[in-house]
């Protein structure tokens, strides 16, 4: 499931990638079959075991093209490992809504990004966000849960202030609001539920299928409720 649209993110041979806060790897896998260069990076270690093992699975079953490199490195988004302009895109997927001082964090992505290079900034959508957070307490006060709700002028304008030219904006995963908000209304740690179970089983088959119906319904809810919002920005050319 990719928040990211490669459309606007175009990566390809020879685009060294970092995907900030990678969690689980979906975008990272993407950017992999694609035959970038990746970096997958999280304070998760085990997380990057997954994912180390998935790049491992997917350059043995032919699914890398040759010169696609991926690898994980472990550390916190206020202070990489990394060289200032050593990567040509950024993806910072459902990263900034979890870090207390957000700004340190974007200036780290300044710092990292090549002068002319592009980042892509999802966080949650403000609407279907707010309604999680009204329905069950429980859903942003678990540890390492979101810390503020973005408005997309909030989140512009602090990309803004740290240097960046901001771009093109989209929502995305306008299936997924209804889950959560399920989720929430029968407490969100309840993964028993039979509503909510139901739901989830109708998002995996979607995910897995992608018939047209149900993509036609989401590109219809995405603008309205998408549980997701990216931001395309761009670091300036020195």
């Amino acid at each position: 499931m990719l928040t990211v649209d490669f459309d606007r993110l175009p990566v390809g041979p020879g685009t060294r990638v970092l995907d900030l806060g990678c969690g689980g790897g979906r975008h990272a896998f993407e950017v992999l079959r694609r035959g970038a260069d990746v970096v997958a990076f999280d304070m998760d270690q085990t997380e990057l075991d997954n994912v180390a093992a998935m790049f491992a699975a997917m350059d043995k079953a032919g699914e890398v093209p040759p010169g696609g490199t991926g690898e994980t490195v472990q550390g916190t988004a206020l202070d990489m490992p990394f060289d200032e302009g050593g990567f040509d895109r950024v993806i910072a997927a459902e990263v900034l809504e979890h870090i207390p001082d957000d700004m340190a964090a974007m200036a780290e992505i300044f710092r990292v990004l090549r002068p002319g290079g592009t980042a892509a900034i999802t966080v949650p959508s403000f609407l279907p966000e707010r309604i999680c957070w009204a329905l069950d307490e429980d859903y942003h006060t678990a540890p390492g849960g979101h810390v503020r709700i973005y408005t997309l002028a909030e989140l512009s304008a602090k990309l803004k202030a740290t240097g960046f030219v901001v771009g093109p904006h989209h929502h995305a995963h306008g299936l997924h609001a209804p889950y959560w908000w399920i989720k929430c209304a029968v407490g969100v740690n309840n993964d028993d539920h039979p509503i909510a179970k139901a739901y989830h089983e109708l998002l995996v088959w979607d995910i897995m299928k992608r018939p047209a119906a149900t993509r036609i319904a989401e590109a219809l809810l995405n603008p309205v409720i998408g549980k997701s919002v990216v931001l395309y920005v761009r670091k300036p050319e020195a």
